[in-house]
């Protein structure tokens, strides 16, 4: 009975058509290869996805205000402090250029953090080895390590900060004798304390920025990620929507159409019946059909019509005698009340099952079953076949919907061919307790239904 049983699999026809703009791709990129380019963008390249590295300068202009910031407090604050250090060299112009000289890479910290950092801590050591007053020279040297960290590059951070370190620790206490300013004797060692105090804390402060911003940016592309999964599911669900309404109701409409083409001008009255069959078919599935494109249009309003259920078995039934197919439904163990989405998967399974038959199955009758256990319920399609129509491989978009709405509530569904040449479609749907139930929804039991 896997013969037909599904529709024809999505993008199939297409197959010979993506190969043949892979292989115009993959040209492209030779053509770019032998002219001596890096293969464009979108000619076979595969974009790269997923949580990336912030590239902070990128795309923008050079950071002037702070710079500019960083150099007037640097300029001004060593002015100050020059005047509590009489021991030190005046600040003179060589000094001012000094420290303009290491405000000036600060431009271009976002864009090349390594070098820059270097390049201040360099311009540090030696003003510091030029015998110039201690103070704000420092702030650019932060600065410097904090772009270096925060971009990813603590390792030339640490190294930078280390040298500079190391540096004035060979400028303090043995190259003092042949530097500015003269007669200028050994620093003493406890001063050594505040300034590795001061490197650590710099650098810590940097990771601790660094971590967040990358926490901040994950946060976001989960974000952005668990939005595109929700839309992909709502999305999904819409198409398993659609494919269960107008798939039931064509197969309807199109038999009771061959029904009343074939009685036309031999049985009238026949044929009035089927054009009424089609017309009541129609307008149930255009209601259903206006029903989901509405929660399209207001997603945050409620639906104007309950979701069908069980309880509109009956009419399933009726409409599959109109299409020829008798159907005999019965029901095993205390009927309960369900939960909406488990009463709105077994209608819309049991739907799909009595299409596939419809439209797939040489049987005239079918039988459905349903079982209600502790904590879970039962469905059972059969029909005694044979199959007609050619071969679908059974993983159409028919019984993937069916898998699809069973695994959605964590059950199962079970489809295929019976030893005796029927086929069978077995559903067990658990009952979930943090649902609401929808009372009065149980299914009567229907014997032999024409």
């Amino acid at each position: 009975m896997e013969a037909g049983r599904d529709e024809e699999r999505p993008g199939g026809p297409r197959r010979g058509h993506d190969r043949e703009h892979a292989n115009d791709r993959e040209h492209g990129n030779d053509r770019e290869r032998r002219r001596g380019r890096e293969p464009r963008r979108g000619h076979g390249r595969v974009p790269r996805r997923g949580l990336r590295e912030p590239r902070w300068g990128s795309g923008r202009g050079l950071p002037w205000r702070s710079t500019l910031l960083i150099a007037v407090f640097v300029m001004a604050g060593t002015g100050f402090s020059a005047r509590n250090q009489p021991d030190r060299e005046t600040l003179d112009a060589l000094g001012r250029a000094l420290l303009l000289l290491g405000a000036v890479p600060l431009l271009f910290r976002h864009r090349r953090p390594v070098p820059v950092v270097f390049a201040v801590a360099a311009v540090t050591l030696g003003y510091l080895a030029a015998g110039y007053p201690y103070g704000p020279v420092f702030v650019m040297v932060a600065a410097a390590c904090f772009a270096a960290v925060v971009h990813g590059h603590r390792t030339a951070a640490w190294w930078a900060i280390g040298l500079l370190w190391a540096g004035h620790l060979l400028l303090s206490h043995w190259f003092y004798r042949w530097l500015p300013p003269a007669g200028d004797g050994p620093a003493p060692w406890g001063q050594e304390l505040p300034a590795a105090a001061f490197a650590v804390a710099v650098l810590a402060a940097s990771e601790v920025v660094r971590v967040r911003r990358e926490q901040g940016a994950q946060l976001r592309a989960e974000r952005a990620a668990a939005e595109r999964r929700r839309a992909d599911e709502e999305r999904l669900r819409i198409a398993r929507e659609l494919h269960d309404v107008l798939a039931h109701s064509i197969s309807v409409i199109n038999v009771q159409a061959g029904v009343g083409l074939a009685l036309l001008d031999s049985d009238p009255e026949q044929a009035r019946t089927a054009l009424t069959t089609i017309k009541a078919a129609s307008k149930e599935a255009l209601g259903e059909v206006r029903q989901v494109l509405d929660t399209l249009r207001t997603p945050g309003d409620a639906p104007r019509a309950p979701a069908p259920g069980l309880d509109r078995l009956p009419e399933l039934v009726e409409q599959a005698a109109a299409a020829g197919l008798t159907v005999t439904v019965s029901t095993s163990g205390p009927p309960s009340a369900l939960p909406p989405g488990t009463d709105l998967a077994a209608f819309r399974i049991v739907q799909e099952a009595l299409t596939n038959v419809v439209r797939h199955s040489g049987s005239r009758t079918a039988r459905v079953r349903i079982g209600h256990g502790s904590g879970r319920l039962e469905l059972t399609v059969d029909d005694d076949g044979p199959a007609t129509g050619t071969e679908a491989g059974g993983s159409g978009n028919g019984l993937a919907g069916m898998r699809e709405r069973a695994a959605a509530l964590g059950g199962t569904i079970e489809a295929g061919a019976r030893p005796d040449g029927g086929f069978r479609v077995h559903a067990a749907l658990p009952l979930r307790p943090q649902e609401a139930p929808r009372a009065g929804k149980a299914p009567r039991p229907e014997e032999n239904r024409p």
